[in-house]
């Protein structure tokens, strides 16, 4: 579910100030966890609005003045995302540093009412940001960016993974690194091609700490799902690594954080042509339809990298197991078992779908 260039919830969490949110989210971790309490989220939900939500100029006021003076942009599409609680509404958005045009003086904005089950969705905004609005946006450094607005400037640090590197064994020959991928739900990723296979997949980052805490299905020790963001994982049979091969239904359907990584590209580390020549590898039919990064160059709407599944019960993992344990399922085509789509298993190839930015709830 995809809208606007802004912001999604936190899922089934409490929404806090945002000047602790972000305080929290640029300090290193800590030994303790950070306390939440009932009594945060009903001051926020009690706060009067003290400037108008559909003028989108205050909301940038109010949340360059809620940021500390930097701060790190830690998702690899360089979204930088907020929240909060406006008059009882909670609202989501962010500001992204795109590159193709943040070297240019650019930067988006955008908000919107915060997604949830029970109700329609509801107002949304989004604009781009520059001098035409009095905004100064400013490369001050490599991945380092300077945004001023009314007298308030902050620095956006954007994640320099630059140097992260698959461990030795993690990538199989048939296969070319796309980029290191750091997902907003804090979990770490390799973007890779098979072109034997003629499939990207996500492999797990276990170079560092694995934000989650990953239990073994009941069913097959194979399958893996993250108790924090229901992540789902495969344990390969020839190499020595975790895929991932699906994100939870609802998840995806309220565009939070944990709806998994296929938003969140290694724009900042995708060398020369790489990523163009992998997805038109994989699809033909786009080849000069799309730009080095995968952006149709005749709309708003960029090619979707999303193999995993959209499940709603440990169960409907087991057909990943199943297939990768076929012994019909040709030697060439066992790295298909980890690519789905609604019908199962991509053992016959497929193309996959294009990705709408318009309206990006990111």
């Amino acid at each position: 579910m995809i809208r606007l260039f802004v912001a999604p919830c936190m899922a089934a969490a409490a929404v806090a100030a945002l000047p602790l949110l972000n305080s929290v989210a640029n300090a290193e971790p800590q030994a303790r966890p950070q306390l939440q309490t009932n009594e945060e989220a009903v001051v926020e939900a009690r706060r009067p609005a003290s400037f108008d939500i559909k003028d989108p100029m205050a909301v940038l006021a109010y949340v360059l003045g809620s940021l500390p003076g930097r701060v790190t942009v830690y998702p690899t599409e360089n979204y930088y995302y907020f929240k909060f609680i406006h008059a009882g509404v909670p609202i989501a958005g962010n500001l992204r540093f795109d590159p193709r045009n943040r070297d240019k003086g650019k930067v988006y904005f955008g908000y919107y009412e915060d997604n949830a089950d029970w109700k329609k969705d509801g107002f949304e905004q989004s604009l781009e940001l520059g001098s035409a609005r009095n905004v100064q946006v400013e490369r001050v450094d490599n991945l380092l960016y300077r945004v001023a607005y009314q007298g308030t400037s902050v620095l956006f640090a954007l994640n320099d993974l630059s140097q992260v590197k698959p461990p030795p064994g993690a990538i199989g020959p048939d296969e070319r690194l796309i980029g290191p991928v750091f997902d907003e739900s804090a979990v770490r990723f390799f973007l890779v091609y098979n072109s034997r296979a003629k499939v990207f997949h996500y492999i797990l980052d276990e170079t560092d700490k694995v934000a989650d805490d990953l239990q073994a299905s009941q069913r097959s020790d194979r399958v893996l799902v993250g108790k924090r963001t229901g992540f789902a994982y495969y344990r390969d049979h020839r190499l020595d690594r975790k895929i991932l091969i699906g994100v939870f239904e609802q998840n995806v359907r309220l565009n939070n954080y944990f709806d998994g990584p296929f938003d969140q590209l290694p724009d900042n580390f995708i060398e020369g042509e790489t990523l163009r020549q992998a997805i038109i590898d994989s699809d033909p039919a786009v080849k000069g339809k799309i730009d080095r990064l995968g952006y149709f160059q005749t709309d708003d709407s960029r090619y979707a990298i999303s193999p995993y599944m959209q499940y709603r019960s440990e169960n409907d993992l087991l057909q990943v197991h199943r297939c990768a344990t076929d012994r019909r399922v040709p030697a060439a085509a066992y790295y298909r078992c980890f690519v789905m789509d609604e019908d199962g298993p991509r053992t016959v190839g497929r193309p996959l779908a294009l990705r709408e930015l318009r309206g990006k709830a990111r």
